[in-house]
Formats: structure tokens, sequence, C-alpha cells
């Protein structure tokens, strides 16, 4: 064992193991347990009507389905019909399927249109308006997930999501501080602002949201499935409200798109089998590639956030990232080298390059130079009495999206353009420098971070989880489950435990507020990490199969565990 490892063992390990005791344990609230059940989102009310399909005998996918159109009324931050996901599934019977819902550039995009004469990105031109938009896919995709691999009537499942929009519901704080995040930008837009505005001002907790307009788009789904959204009046309205607003999606956009159903990425971590989101996804793929790299150190010895453990997983997010920026794309347009990024052997060779007692250099580590060859979102997790799993993911991108929607419709338009590379070298919204895999081509579905991901032991679902938040979705997902299956932490701690996360560049670690003690971060300070303060809160949904923890005992005939994530205050766990 090197002597900086001896050293830190030493100075540190017993005071992280005693903050991870009090920072994470004794500050979390008991996971929601349930008999027969769970669902766990992002708004309390879509939760509601996830467990009212269960327990009206619809599988967990009919759930998955009437959660998707609910939440496009309650939670409209990212909740959508004008934006696109993937749905990862395991069904009872052992079968594993992924859904690519991701919106794709109108035919008419080119790989330099947020570029200036001069070659300069235009500022906001890919993040608000309507030429920031790309073919929305949440409907098609919602929609093949139910015809597929449900039960239930389509209008049976979309009643809820219709009621809440024609009738309305009441908003409590969590629904206003959403609204809030966006005020000025409903200003802005008619009829955004004539929706999302309350006569000109803010809505206040205890008025109610109506969406007359998302009601009658809502209707037209429930009774003529796709064809109500990508055709007649509302495939015209998005067409239209596109040309107006100098955008360019045309009716042979919404002709053309279909979802894809692709195979999960799948890997393996200290015994557990991992079942998660391929390309145009990047998540599966770099969870998997961290988790490879992490699994050759002995984290549970060294303590939850021990200088050491924190030290190696920032190093292995940092080299993954490399990958995930610089390789990765649409499976239609880019060949990604999944089996060298996916392979024990390639972690072996990162785990080697990771300096034990030095943090690494982000410019340093390219595309190139060894081992690395040359070259919001709202999340649901779901599982149903019979064992079948559904892990959702799907966005707007920012918050509301592009921040105007299709005159007439109620459906907000998403900016996922933006999730392109505008320019190489240029960061996105979210920070991420990406290279030539992921340039705008007709068609084409732009990189994702969103990781709908389902945990599994013997074959058989143990943990689905999944959050929003950008590219810090990866690692989010990743700790949550780092915490789970090292550290022993029940569904709950592992959700709310203090988070840290590191993307290649910028440079620097972002750190949440009580994730490192001051003694850790000391030491890794004076090992080369540089450190800056939270990015915006993720917000994890995540369920555990059988017991509270991986390996512990269940509570009483309760065989379903969930957590919602308190760093929001809308979302709920509810079983039955």
């Amino acid at each position: 064992m090197p002597s900086f490892v001896l050293h830190l063992r030493t100075v540190v390990v017993a005071t992280a193991v005693t903050f991870s005791l009090g920072a994470a344990h004794a500050a979390s609230q008991a996971p929601i347990a349930a008999e027969n059940g769970m669902v766990v989102t992002a708004q309390h009310l879509a939760t509601r009507v996830g467990v009212d399909v269960l327990k009206d005998g619809g599988n967990a996918v009919d759930a998955a389905v009437a959660v998707g159109y609910a939440l496009a009324v309650v939670y409209p931050a990212a909740g959508n019909l004008g934006g696109g996901g993937f749905m990862t599934i395991q069904l009872a019977d052992g079968r594993k399927t992924f859904l690519d819902f991701r919106e794709k550039a109108p035919l008419a995009a080119t790989a330099n249109m947020y570029l200036d004469k001069d070659g300069n990105v235009i500022k906001g031109a890919s993040t608000t308006g309507h030429l920031a938009v790309g073919v929305p896919g949440t409907v098609s995709g919602l929609e093949l997930a139910l015809s597929k691999y449900g039960t239930m009537k389509r209008a049976q499942l979309l009643a809820p999501a219709i009621r809440y929009a024609e009738d309305g519901f009441v908003l409590d704080q969590g629904d206003v501080d959403m609204l809030l995040t966006s005020t000025d930008d409903f200003g802005k837009d008619a009829a955004t602002g004539a929706i999302f505005l309350n006569r000109g001002e803010p809505f206040q907790v205890g008025q109610r949201l109506v969406q007359k307009d998302l009601a009658r788009t809502l209707k037209r789904i429930a009774e003529q499935g796709e064809a109500g959204f990508y055709k007649g009046p509302v495939g015209a309205a998005i067409v239209a409200s596109s040309q107006a607003g100098k955008g360019i999606i045309t009716q042979a956009d919404l002709d053309q798109y279909k979802t894809r159903e692709l195979k999960p990425v799948e890997c393996s971590y200290r015994g557990y089998g991992i079942v998660s989101a391929p390309p145009p996804s990047s998540g599966g793929v770099i969870i998997c590639e961290i988790l490879n790299i992490l699994e050759g150190y002995p984290l549970k010895d060294w303590g939850f956030r021990s200088a050491q453990a924190v030290h190696v997983q920032i190093e292995a997010m940092r080299h993954s990232y490399v990958d995930r920026n610089s390789y990765l794309g649409d499976p239609d347009f880019v060949q990604n080298p999944l089996e060298r990024l996916l392979s024990k052997d390639y972690a072996a060779k990162i785990r080697a390059a990771i300096d034990p007692g030095k943090a690494g250099v982000s410019r340093d580590i390219k595309p190139g130079v060894a081992p690395h060859e040359g070259s919001n979102t709202t999340h649901y997790s779901i599982v149903d009495r019979q064992g079948n799993a559904v892990s959702v993911t799907y966005t707007l991108n920012d918050w509301f999206g592009a921040k105007v929607m299709a005159n007439g419709t109620g459906v907000l338009l998403n900016d996922e353009m933006d999730d392109f590379t505008a320019k190489i070298g240029v960061p996105n919204l979210y920070g991420l420098v990406q290279g030539e895999a992921n340039k705008i081509e007709p068609g084409k579905r732009p990189l994702s971070s969103m990781s709908p991901t389902i945990v599994t032991q013997d074959g058989k679902p143990v943990m689905v989880v999944g959050t929003p938040g950008g590219s810090r979705i990866i690692t989010a997902v990743l700790h949550t489950i780092v915490n789970a299956i090292d550290y022993g932490m029940n569904v709950q701690e592992a959700v709310d435990a203090p988070k840290f996360h590191q993307q290649w560049l910028p440079e620097t670690t972002n750190v949440e507020n009580f994730a490192l003690s001051p003694d850790t971060r000391r030491i890794l300070e004076g090992m080369g990490h540089k450190f800056a303060g939270p990015q915006p809160a993720n917000h994890l949904a995540a369920i555990l199969v059988g017991a509270p923890s991986l390996g512990g005992k269940p509570v009483g005939k309760n065989r379903y565990y969930g957590a919602n994530d308190p760093r929001r205050n809308s979302g709920l766990a509810l079983g039955y």
C-alpha cells in the first residue's frame, strides 16, 4: 500500500466515517414502505395518479404513461408533451428494453446554425425561442410504451391529466417555487404568459393553475393517439408557431418522428447488474465506465467520504467524462465505441493512470492521450406487484424549455438543440465541452446525460433510480448506487447524502454543502483538487425492492421502499 494511502488511513478515515454516520444517516427519514407497489415522482399529484393506476390493476408501464401525461400538467417546468426522453424497462419475465423518444434536430438544421458570420456562438440562440426547439418525442414514446407493454386503455390513463388541466389544480409552495424560476421569461411570450402568469403577476400558493388549451390537446391524444399530437390542429399549431417564431420545424419533421426501441446498456458492479440508458444517452455508458473503475478500489474499507474514496471517485468521473464528451452520439450517425468504454480491461488502464496522491489536470487528460484514444428534466421510478420496473427520465432541457409555446395548444416546447455541439470547445448550458460526434445534423438526436437505471440482483430488479440535473444526472445516479452498494445506506439515506460532481471541464469539482468535512477537503486541496460550490439541486427518485437497504431485512410485509429527494419540495414517494 502506498505511503500516501497509509498516511490518509491514519489521518482521515475515523473522521470521515463519523461524519458519514452523522450527516447521511441521522438526517434522513425512513423510506416510504408499501406492500404492493411504489411510485416516486417530482410532483405529489402525479405520484398519486401512478399509484391509482397500480391499484386499478394496471402494470408499471401503464402507471408510467399516466404519470408522464400528468406531469405535463402539474409539473410544467419539466414534465412535457413538447420535449422527449428515455424509458428503461425490466419486465417481470426478465425481458429488458429501452425506449428512446429523444427529440431530433429538424430536417433543415445545419452544423453552424447557432454561429454568427464570424463563427462565434450566438448567445441564447440554442436555448430560447423557436430556433432552439427539437422535434418533440414524448407523445410518441408514451404511446409506444402503452401499445407494446401496457394493459390499460389510453383514455383511462389520460383522464387524470385532462382533469387537472381542465379544472386546474391548487398550487403549493413547491409548484410556485418552480414557476418563479421563469417569471421574467413568461412575460416575453404572450401564449406562455397567458397561462403561467395570473393576470400578468406571479401565481401565489393556494391559487389554481388552469390549462384549458392543454386539456384540449390531451383530449385529442386520448382519442387519436400519436396522430392527435403530430397531425391535425396540434401539429399544425406547432409548425405555424415555429415559422412565426423564426424556427425551422415543418410538418415533415413531425411526420417522420419515430420512437426507437434499443437494447439497454448493461454492466456489473460488485455482483449487481446495472441496466441503463444506451446512446444517444451517455448516461448508462458513463455510469458503467465509472463503476468499472471504482470496482478496483476498496471504497467500503476506506470509508464514506474519506479523502482516498473521494479522490478516486473524482478522478474516475474526470476520465469518464472525457470519453463522454469526445466519443458518444446518436447511434444512427456515430459509431459509439461501447465495447471499449464498457470493458473492465479499459477501466483497469484508467485506474493505472490515476495517481493515488495527486489530482489529475483536465486539460492534460484528453482524446489521444493514453488511456484515451483519439477522435432539466424530471425523473420518475415505478415498480408494480408483479415485479415490472420502469425508470423514466424526460425533459424540456432547461426549466420550461425554450420558454415558448405552440399557440392554442398549451404545449411548452423544448430547447433541446442546446444539447448538441454548437461549436467544438464552447460549453453548452451545462458547461459541457463536447466534440465532433455530437455535432448538429438533420434528423439527429443530441447526446444526453439522462440515466434512467435499474439495478438487479440474480436477474431481478432491486433498485430503480434516476434524476434530472443536466450533466450532473450521471454522477448523482452513480452516488446513489455507490451509497447503497458500497456503504450500505438505505434508499432514503442514499438519496439524501450530499454529493459532488466532476465533468472533466471545467477543472473544478462542484460540492454540495456538508459533502466533505473540512479535514477531508484540506487533504484533497493539498493533492491539487479544486472545488466550487453546489450547482442547482438534482431531484432523485429511487425505489428499493425487498428491503429498505440492499441485503437488509423487510419491514413487516412491505416489499417496496421509496425515496423522494428532499432537495426540491414538490415530489412524493407513495405505495399501496
